[in-house]
């Protein structure tokens, strides 16, 4: 873990270099009509062929039972204890598409949704509209004023965009209200604690003027903030690691957290392609690379079980690209499963390799749920990836007399 206190006497520079791409919802559980889960239906004939070169196993993102968000899904895999190292989606974002926070700042991840008659929610995301649609409707938002505080509101991609508060006396210990389900009305902005109640009252006007903008419009007529946070100061990735990192991902959020770790953000397009083409373009600049692939997990939160066996497929498609790369230690890896069935992330341990010339042998025969059960690795904490990765590189050097 990034806050082991050895860690700087056993990190080693070396010309060795690391790829960890992480798959946002790899896991899944079987679909009840097949017996088999999104990997095991899925073709995927050149993950499996890694996987039997590679050493496998299952890693456990908080706690068994604990469901992750993507934020502490990922900062898991790069070593921080999500525990101890807990962010709010609202920064994530905001630090994800370029934007400076600072002190007295605090903010929130914000979703388009629509509501009907009665104000309750028939869709939390707006059907996914698109970056045309929405950014109308959050140049709107921006015009917001509400007395006693500085009020931002900026476009994310699609149905996203991200609130940002400025002022004294702001606190960001606000529960999200986003319900998570449908059938019900939006939850009101509630201080969970006295420092908290101005913000929430803050929270709560925007929301007010917001449902007067959008409310005449049939589908986005309403928002959910979720993540209220301020930015932390955390152990730098590249420092503590003895790593020149960077971060190739077309999701802002995915960004905010490479940056909020301190990460070099390459830019790169709007797909998985795009971010293949910035990997070798900027492959002799970094010795570790986060490479994000997002698909897989936005069909399992839509329960699209076939769409999610799609996406894992055409991920599978480009495995040969990212093993062209010859880096020395290639590690393929989930954030957190997200079953169709299940239309959510869940607690399920999620499927893991390893693949260096030190893994030879330790091979698994598919790189799916059950057969990385199975694998050399068993199951382990997601915090302690980084650690296998860099013994994996020879950046570790040995502990103790």
């Amino acid at each position: 873990m990034i806050d082991f206190p050895y860690l700087e006497d056993l990190c080693i520079r070396t010309d060795s270099k690391i790829i960890m791409l992480v798959v946002d919802g790899l896991g899944g559980l079987p679909h009840p009509d097949t017996g088999k889960s999104e990997l095991e239906t899925a073709r995927t004939p050149n993950l499996d062929a890694l996987a039997g070169r590679s050493v496998c196993g299952l890693t456990t993102p908080v706690l068994p039972g604990i469901t992750p968000g993507s934020g502490p899904g990922h900062m898991a895999l790069f070593g921080y204890d999500p525990v101890k190292f807990l962010v709010g989606r609202g920064v994530l974002e905001a630090l994800g598409i370029g934007l400076e926070l600072g002190p007295n700042t605090v903010a929130a991840r914000g979703n388009f949704c629509t509501v009907d008659g009665e104000g309750k929610l028939t869709d939390r995301r707006a059907g996914r509209i698109k970056t045309v649609e929405s950014a109308p409707l959050v140049e709107l938002l921006d015009t917001i004023d509400i007395p006693g505080v500085s009020v931002e509101v900026h476009p994310v991609q699609d149905y996203r965009f991200v609130l940002v508060l400025r002022g004294d006396g702001l606190s960001a210990n606000i529960p999200d209200t986003d319900p998570q389900v449908v059938g019900g009305p939006p939850r009101t902005a509630v201080a969970a604690e006295l420092t908290s109640e101005r913000t929430a009252r803050f929270a709560n006007a925007f929301i007010d003027a917001a449902r007067g903008l959008l409310g005449s419009r049939d589908r986005a007529n309403m928002v959910l903030l979720r993540g209220f946070s301020t930015e932390p100061e955390w152990p730098e990735f590249g420092r503590s690691y003895n790593l020149n990192p960077a971060a190739i991902a077309a999701y802002p959020m995915y960004r905010g957290l490479a940056r909020l770790a301190g990460m070099k953000i390459i830019p790169t397009g709007a797909d998985f392609d795009a971010e293949l083409k910035t990997l070798a373009d900027s492959y002799s600049d970094h010795d570790y690379f986060f490479l994000h692939y997002k698909p897989a997990d936005g069909a399992g939160e839509d329960g699209d079980f076939d769409a999610k066996v799609a996406r894992l497929e055409e991920l599978d498609a480009r495995i040969p690209a990212v093993i062209d790369m010859n880096s020395d230690v290639l590690v393929v890896a989930g954030d957190h499963s997200t079953p169709a069935i299940m239309e959510a992330h869940s607690w399920h341990p999620v499927p893991l390799m390893i693949n260096s010339r030190l893994s030879r042998g330790q091979g698994s025969d598919a790189f799916d749920e059950r057969a990385c059960r199975l694998g050399a690795l068993g199951a382990i904490p997601a915090t302690n990836l980084m650690l296998l990765a860099l013994a994996h590189a020879g950046k570790l050097a040995k502990f103790g007399a």
